[in-house]
């Protein structure tokens, strides 16, 4: 080892190692210094491009305040965030089973999509002409059914011919995009492919629009989390993400367990899209799910697929958004500034996992010396 050294083979300064058995509070500790870290950076940069920062900095505690008030300054916007929190955290969840079965489905835009899309077939062509209860029923079946076959056909390639689902359910989410832009061809004859609020199919109204919503996400969150940890899918599901071989030694069907995993995430997929065609929009366009597909990966991963850490996760993106939507107000900021402010942050709140899962170790400056 010593002739290894003599002979110009040099230790590296830097090296990593994986972390195990970190306590949950010291995780958390690393995440909250990152938020702030990143609030402190975002400051700076606001008070360098924001002109009303530079000639008063004493609004700069008036920045700070937004991120606050863009969610709950009044009751209003209480409940949107609640809505946009449970709409990203149901995608989530969808995704959250095939996650843990290292299945990496990027298709939850898609699979969204087309479930607002059998919704809104279905009240398109119906609507009207039957009972309204069994018109709300036709579209919560037709959204998972939609949703559900849309993560099936990834999930039946990957199994029988072990294709990349990374790339497979990618291009699915153009493909449900173009489906969409077909119907919306054939159903607004006059070419503008905007179709009008549909008068029928609308969830009934508890305390207020958006109350059904949040309880179904959150009713989903428990359930889900006691199916993962507590059922024999569950277990299943993480038997086959730790090692396929030992799945398979010890009788798990890994080919079932994904077609079944996958169904299971498209149908909860639907189901979100459901709640966008029948609790918010009644109507559809390419726009719908609004990118949350793939901002719902960032929320599954910070939550280490934990259903019920991301309810935090998916909180804390939401009330980013709406901060820097309440930024832009208040100081008279357009362009991509919001949009910048709030990436700053989760930048440094991604980083922070490498920090969790990651050591680093230095080489003392003696050791490097008689290593020479």
């Amino acid at each position: 080892m010593a002739g290894t050294h003599a002979a110009g083979v040099r230790e590296p300064l830097v090296h990593l190692s994986r972390r195990t058995g970190m306590p949950f509070w010291k995780s958390w500790l690393i995440r909250l210094a990152a938020l702030a870290a990143g609030l402190l950076i975002c400051g700076a940069v606001a008070f360098i491009l924001i002109e009303k920062l530079r000639d008063d900095p004493g609004k700069l505690g008036d920045f700070y305040c937004a991120f606050i008030k863009g969610s709950f300054g009044t009751s209003r916007k209480v409940w949107k965030m609640l809505k946009n929190l449970a709409i990203l955290l149901s995608i989530s969840l969808a995704l959250t089973p095939a996650f843990r079965m290292r299945f990496w489905n990027i298709g939850a835009e898609g699979q969204t999509l087309v479930g607002v899309l059998g919704a809104i077939a279905v009240d398109f062509y119906l609507g009207g002409k039957i009972p309204e209860g069994l018109l709300i029923a036709l579209m919560f079946l037709a959204a998972l059914l939609c949703g559900g076959v849309w993560g099936l056909i990834p999930a039946v390639f990957k199994a029988k011919w072990n294709t990349n689902e990374t790339l497979f359910t990618l291009m699915m989410n153009y493909v449900a995009t173009f489906l969409v832009s077909y119907f919306l061809v054939i159903w607004v004859p006059s070419g503008s492919s905007s179709l009008a609020k549909l008068k029928y199919g609308k969830l009934p109204t508890l305390v207020n629009d958006y109350f059904l919503i949040v309880m179904i996400a959150l009713l989903l969150t428990i359930g889900l989390y006691i199916y993962l940890n507590y059922s024999k899918h569950g277990y299943e599901i993480s038997v086959v993400g730790e090692s396929v071989n030992t799945a398979k030694y010890v009788g798990i069907n890994v080919r079932r367990v994904i077609l079944r995993t996958m169904i299971l995430s498209g149908v909860l997929c639907g189901l979100t899209g459901f709640l966008i065609a029948s609790g918010l929009d009644r109507t559809i366009t390419t726009e719908s799910v609004g990118g949350q597909g793939f901002t719902a990966i960032m929320v599954s991963w910070l939550a280490n697929f934990n259903p019920l850490m991301m309810i935090l996760t998916s909180g804390l993106i939401q009330i980013l958004n709406q901060g820097a939507a309440q930024i832009s107000q208040d100081f008279n900021v357009s362009g991509a500034l919001p949009s910048v402010i709030v990436g700053i942050i989760l930048f440094f709140i991604i980083g922070s996992e490498f920090f969790i899962n990651y050591r680093l170790h230095f080489r003392h400056h003696k050791t490097r010396e008689a290593i020479r």
